[in-house]
Order: structure tokens, then sequence, then C-alpha cells
């Protein structure tokens, strides 16, 4: 899930736009990119969308950011999404380790009255200062989260602190990915606001990836061939992975536990990382036959 394409649900002329796109995932908004007034409106068209059986043959996966629990919205945007094909639903603004064991209770409830079979994982925004706080707390509050979004617009603007602070950038990320690892969830990157700056959009998932974030949110069609390659394993990487997973093999049989890779010590998290790596270039068609 390298881009994720956010779609407004008020918009459904885009829904099979997004669809032909290169993203990996496509995030149908119901929240921030909906007024209040056309709430009803998108809800049904996305639930008309959801129903046609278009969603349920994609091989994209499929999110829907809900309204936050504490609205009126929340209880009828599952009733509405939680339907065969979607595989997360986003919580917006948790408060609390309880927020997300009552949203994950409700969602059970919705895929019962829906008939899903498959369970439908949460992804949980860290967008507040007591959310960050919180973040493994949010992270290991159900079975059901499977990954931590981080939301820096939300968490940097209102405390007067510049979104593009690259000292608060990183240590808001590092905080994220500890507690999703911690948890042994999945940590997301934030949306890049200005469209027109690539320049930006790549440093910023660049050192996303750095830092063991699994891909970047895009909020135009234009930023998610960058996501794409700032999340892809260049060559040298996936050579050196394929040498270190090979190495391991061989020092198993030897009964080492460490020992030498392109001149650089490898133990049991190189190779857990490289293994990674090799999964990740397996799953893009990056190995050769």
């Amino acid at each position: 899930m390298r881009s994720k394409l956010f779609v407004p649900g008020s918009r459904p002329e885009l829904f099979a736009k997004a669809l032909a796109s290169q993203a990996d995932a496509l995030s149908f908004d119901l929240e921030d990119a909906v007024a209040e007034e056309r709430k009803g409106d998108a809800r049904d068209a996305l639930r008309e969308f959801l129903c046609s059986g278009v969603a349920a043959g994609c091989d994209k996966t499929l999110i829907v950011r809900v309204n936050a629990r504490d609205t009126v919205h929340f209880s009828r945007d599952l009733a509405a999404v939680a339907r065969p094909g979607v595989r997360l639903v986003n919580l917006p603004k948790p408060r609390d380790a309880g927020d997300v064991v009552a949203a994950a209770q409700a969602l059970d409830a919705a895929e019962r009255a829906n008939g899903v079979s498959q369970p439908i994982g949460l992804l949980v925004n860290i967008e507040t200062p007591r959310a960050l706080r919180l973040a493994h707390e949010l992270a290991a509050a159900h079975p059901r989260v499977a990954g931590l979004q981080l939301g820096l617009a939300d968490l940097f603007e209102p405390l007067g602190i510049a979104r593009r602070h690259a000292g608060a950038i990183r240590q808001a990320m590092i905080a994220v990915r500890m507690a999703a690892g911690e948890a042994g969830v999945f940590a997301y990157d934030a949306a890049f606001a200005d469209t027109r700056d690539e320049a930006g959009f790549l440093a910023e998932a660049g050192e996303a990836r750095q830092l063991g974030f699994i891909g970047k949110s895009c909020i135009h069609p234009s930023q998610v061939a960058l996501a794409n390659a700032a999340f892809r394993p260049d060559d040298e990487e996936i050579d050196h992975a394929l040498r270190v997973v090979e190495a391991a093999r061989s020092a198993q049989s030897a009964g080492l536990g460490a020992y030498l890779v392109d001149g650089k010590m490898v133990d049991a998290p190189f190779v857990r990382r490289a293994q990674a790596v090799v999964a990740t270039a397996t799953r893009l068609g990056l190995l050769p036959r």
C-alpha cells in the first residue's frame, strides 16, 4: 500500500477514475472532504458504489474514512459502508482506547447486518496531541486495528507548529512508528497539501520510508506516482536483501547466529528486514523470474 488516494464521497463521478488509477489503495472520504449538508448524499453515493459489485472485484485496497465516533454520522456511515470489498475503515479523531473498542464493536454489528464475511480492519488516525500521547494504547486497543495513520495538519496547525517543520515531522513520525511497532501494526504517512511541490512530497515520503512507514496518503492523482516511487525498494536494496536471505539460509545450516554480508555484520533483525524487502519486491513484480 505504497500510495493511498483520497476520493471525496460527495464526488461519485470520480470513483471510476480512481479505480483506474495506479494507486495501491483508495480512501473514500466521508469526513473532512464532505460538507456537513452533503454528508447524507455522500454516504448514499458510496453505499450504491460499494453495493454495485465493482468494489468486491477490485484489486486495490479499499478504505473508507468515516466521521468521528462522537458525531451523528458515525453509525450511519458504518451501516452504509461495511460491505464486501472494503478492507479498512479509517477512524478519525479517536479520544482513547475506548473509542477504538466501541468503533470495532459497531463495525462488527454492521458487518453482521450486511452479511460481510471477511472482517474489516481499522486504520486509526493519530491527529491530535492526545492521540499521539496514547498512540500505543490506540494501536493495541482491539485486534481489528491494522495500522496507525499520521495526520500532520490536524496535529500541528492548531498548535501553531509549522506543517513543514522537519524536526517536528520527524519527532511525530518516530512516535507513531514506535507505537505501531510495539502493537505489531503498520504505520502510514500523512497527506501533503502542496500538490505543486513534488520535491517536498518526495522528501517527506523518503523520510517516512526511512522510518519504516509503508506508504503515503495522496490528495491528488499527480502524487500517486511519486508515492509509488518513494516506497519502491531500489535495485541495490533488493540485491542486498536477496544476498542476506541467501546467506541466512547458509548460516542456519552452519549454526551461525551472526555473519558478514557485503562486509557488514548481519543477524536476525537484519534478516527480518531483508525478508520484508524481498516480499515487497516479489509483490511488486520486481524480481527476475
